[in-house]
């Protein structure tokens, strides 16, 4: 029987309104030692914003992060999948479009984030990149 995503996402995403600041966003990722969150806007999932959107969009633009907003900054072009879609297709899609997170939502609403680490601890545990995506960080 295929794996389905919810048995492999990270569940319960980090998820800030769309006039949040990169300031929030950064202490947001900090705090929950992520690498990303879900940008939503009027509750809706608009977009993901990743640390390195936050330096590549914001800080070496000269833009002030307390000041620029993450709906200005973030991926809005998203590719999504659902809980109950198929592993492998989710794999496909990310290779296809070399991304390296996926949102899960369902019912309209962020449920998860499947990314590449997920599916290397999952689907290889012997790997590199699941030692990598496994190991607790290194403050």
């Amino acid at each position: 029987m295929a794996q389905k995503i919810e048995e492999i996402m990270t569940r319960n995403p980090i998820a800030l309104e769309d006039s949040s600041t990169a300031l929030d966003a950064a202490r947001a990722m900090r705090d929950a030692d992520i690498g990303d969150v879900i940008v939503t806007s009027g509750g809706a999932v608009h977009g993901i914003l990743t640390d390195r959107d936050i330096v590549v969009r914001a800080v070496a633009e000269g833009r002030e992060p307390s000041s620029v907003r993450v709906g200005d900054i973030c991926s809005s072009d998203l590719v999504t999948v659902s809980p109950g879609d198929d592993a492998v297709e989710a794999v496909e899609m990310m290779r296809q479009k070399a991304i390296r997170r996926l949102p899960v939502v369902e019912n309209g609403n962020a449920v998860g984030i499947l990314s590449i680490g997920d599916l290397a601890i999952e689907r290889d545990s012997e790997s590199a990149l699941s030692d990598i995506s496994a190991a607790r960080p290194n403050n």
